[in-house]
């Protein structure tokens, strides 16, 4: 009797694609305050990622759950920022998003599951739940620095040089941040091709 039981497809990793979803919006925002100024930037940043969402949704045939939830908040404090006219609420989305992140992965690390592997979808062949727990403890701890240096930033510089920071500062730190993981990964099992791939980073939206 033949075996039809199907084996689940993985989702595409994306690529060089994934990342620009991943960037692209926030990068949006940047050029478009730099001419517009925040609230038309903010406006802009919203159309960007809801169509963000769509490309993924139509190219690689999912959404993650990270953009969902950055998806959300931007459209949420984007909203309130342009309606109450005030520009703190777009700067504190990226620290909920940490913090939450942060909270998450450390909930699991509790109980012994590595969140990370779930949350960003990240598909590394051969890794071994040892090296998925080690990759969680350290992107948790990471996400509650970047947290922290995203409040810093709000209290002590301007609006524009905050954005300027975390659209070239902050991504730069998160991609090599991303990329120092691949040496404890490959001694955890991940295999050449994988470790070719781009590593996770958090969404800079």
């Amino acid at each position: 009797m033949t075996d039809t039981t199907a084996t689940p497809a993985k989702k595409k990793n994306g690529g060089g694609l994934g990342l620009l979803l991943d960037f692209g919006p926030l990068l949006v925002f940047f050029l478009a305050y730099k001419f517009y100024g925040v609230f038309v930037g903010t406006a802009v940043f919203m159309i960007a990622i809801c169509a963000a969402v769509l490309v993924s949704k139509i190219r690689l045939g999912h959404v993650s759950p990270m953009l969902w939830l950055t998806a959300v908040l931007v459209i949420g404090f984007g909203g309130l920022t342009i309606y109450l006219h005030d520009e703190r609420f777009i700067q504190i989305k990226p620290t909920i998003i940490y913090v939450g992140l942060a909270g998450l992965l450390f909930i699991g690390l509790a109980r012994g599951k590595p969140m990370l592997k779930y949350v960003l979808e990240a598909a590394y062949d051969g890794l071994s739940d040892a090296g998925w727990l080690k990759l969680s403890r350290n992107w948790a701890w990471f996400f509650l620095a970047m947290a922290v240096a995203n409040e810093v930033l709000r209290y002590s510089v301007s609006f524009g040089d905050w954005l300027t920071i975390k659209t070239w500062g902050l991504t730069l730190v998160s991609i090599v941040f991303g990329i120092a993981q691949l040496p404890m990964l490959m001694k955890n099992g991940l295999t050449v091709p994988e470790a070719e791939q781009a590593p996770p980073v958090p969404p800079q939206g």
